[in-house]
């Protein structure tokens, strides 16, 4: 799979290396319209401003046009570290987009003016596959996530899905291949949307199988 940013640079949205200082300005991307409003554009800047892991890389991609009057769309992927050497099993991907849509007349399914969906797709091993409790524990991660951050929202919505896949014949990859989907969707109450982009990453770091945030992965004796 291509990372986030061959994928940005086809989408034509260069992306940006979040782990300190957030996105730039010069990074937005958002509908293009000439008379955004400026609680869409807060919103944006909002979300710009978001303080993410180093081992995430977050950045603009294109939004979709035809789902709300405006717009603006993140794009995020662990970055796994170089070394140099291919390890017989590779690590896995994770990735996933955050859009936001932003009608000023607001949306009654919406309950509110601004609507927030996440996708996050990760691979996993099948020890963590096989178990039943996976999806609950997955929408425990968002659900806590965006809880422990106390920013208002409501209509929160979604579901987690666990696939596996089975490669025959002449086709690259692993025989077998195990995959965590979420989709979930709410209604953000206020502009300040830096929290929710965060909440976003942290539960990617989840699927991942990263290591808290500032916390080093022990290695087998040997470096191995």
């Amino acid at each position: 799979m291509p990372g986030l940013r061959r994928r940005s640079a086809l989408l034509g949205a260069p992306p940006t290396r979040c782990g300190g200082p957030g996105l730039t300005s010069r990074a937005v991307t958002t509908s293009g319209s000439p008379a955004e409003p400026a609680e869409f554009r807060a919103a944006v800047e909002a979300m710009n401003s978001a303080q993410v892991r180093a081992d995430i890389e977050l950045g603009p991609i294109r939004p979709p046009q035809r789902l709300a009057p405006y717009s603006y769309a993140v794009g995020a992927e662990v970055v796994h570290e170089d070394t140099g050497v291919v390890a017989e099993q590779s690590e896995g991907d994770a990735f996933g987009r955050l859009i936001l849509l932003f009608d000023p007349e607001g949306d009654e399914a919406w309950n509110g003016t601004m609507r927030l969906v996440a996708y996050i797709q990760a691979d996993l091993d099948a020890a963590v596959a096989s178990d039943p409790l996976l999806p609950e524990v997955a929408w425990s991660w968002l659900v806590d996530a965006l809880e422990s951050r106390h920013e208002p929202l409501n209509a929160l919505g979604g579901t987690v899905t666990a696939t596996t896949s089975v490669r025959y014949g002449d086709i690259a990859g692993p025989p077998h291949a195990h995959q965590l989907e979420l989709r979930a969707s709410w209604t953000a109450t206020s502009v300040e949307l830096a929290t929710h982009v965060e909440a976003f990453c942290e539960v990617l770091a989840y699927a991942a199988g990263l290591p808290p945030a500032g916390v080093s992965q022990l290695r087998t004796l040997g470096g191995k």
